[in-house]
């Protein structure tokens, strides 16, 4: 199964979502939808107790459920059970919620947006930056995140090139990059910043958007050159990509008195923002 991890937002809610490849099909954690549909405390005990009455009762969509491995709230990579579009319109008869048919109308856009999206990349890339806007990002910060994703995209397709697995693998040499330029892990990025589920570099400032990209741009750049072919060849050429930016970072905070690392997040750095335009000075037209 080629796999494209995402996380859809529903009225504001999180879904993690995988999009299927071979079977042209969305996989959607079914806890995050009875979440949704059910704002109850614990999704998971909620959906336990109805898998458990579902096959009591002989349905068949609970039988034909499997489970995938999806970021959990720590991070972590962990199975979770989904389910198709259809399989969802049928547990979702299941759950009494008067938000179940605008959700229907949610997942039915799911599928027919990605198929727009593989036809017209162009489409998904417009889509993005409606959703960093509405976000209330501004526009250099959207620019800087768009290069970003066209960077790392280089930096996973060199590693491909050169044997590396998706999943476990790329997460390893992205904590040694990070690690390389910024001093942490990913998971211990995450923690400074204050986030749990949240994209990492939805969450960073400007700078460290711009560092991570030398990171990596460097890893891939080196890797092109030294044409490594085992795991202990991979990892330390991400330690060398992560280096080169770790000194780029050095030189600037000596410069500046700064510390580039920042404890800023989407949430104070979008608050800031909407308090400086509140309190700038009007001037006269």
């Amino acid at each position: 199964m080629t796999q494209k991890q995402a996380i859809r937002l529903f009225e504001e809610r999180k879904v993690r979502t995988v999009w299927d490849d071979r079977t042209e099909k969305w996989y959607c954690s079914i806890v995050d939808v009875v979440a949704v549909l059910t704002d109850s405390i614990d999704a998971a005990a909620y959906w336990r107790k109805l898998k458990q009455r579902l096959k009591a009762e002989g349905n068949e969509t609970v039988t034909n459920c499997h489970s995938l491995k999806m970021p959990a709230a720590d991070g972590k990579m962990r199975m979770t059970d989904v389910a198709d579009t259809e399989q969802l319109f049928r547990l979702i008869q299941s759950i009494p919620s008067p938000k179940a048919e605008p959700f229907k109308l949610w997942l039915a856009s799911l599928g027919r947006e990605r198929l727009e999206e593989m036809d017209d990349p162009e489409i998904g890339i417009d889509r993005m930056l409606e959703y960093y806007h509405r976000k209330g990002y501004s526009e250099n910060w959207i620019n800087q995140r768009l290069k970003s994703i066209e960077v790392r995209k280089e930096l996973t397709d060199e590693w491909e090139r050169r044997g590396v697995r998706k999943g476990q693998e790329f997460a390893v040499l992205t904590d040694i990059v990070t690690q390389g330029w910024s001093g942490m892990t990913t998971r211990e990025y995450k923690r400074y910043k204050g986030l749990k589920t949240e994209s990492l570099r939805d969450n960073m400032t400007n700078l460290e958007l711009v560092l991570n990209m030398l990171a990596e741009a460097s890893t891939t750049e080196i890797s092109k050159e030294k044409k490594p072919c085992t795991v202990a060849q991979n990892r330390k050429v991400a330690a060398e990509g992560g280096s080169v930016a770790a000194a780029a970072r050095k030189t600037l905070e000596a410069r500046t008195g700064k510390k580039v690392v920042s404890r800023l997040n989407a949430r104070r750095m979008l608050t800031e923002k909407n308090l400086e335009e509140t309190e700038a000075p009007e001037t006269d037209e």
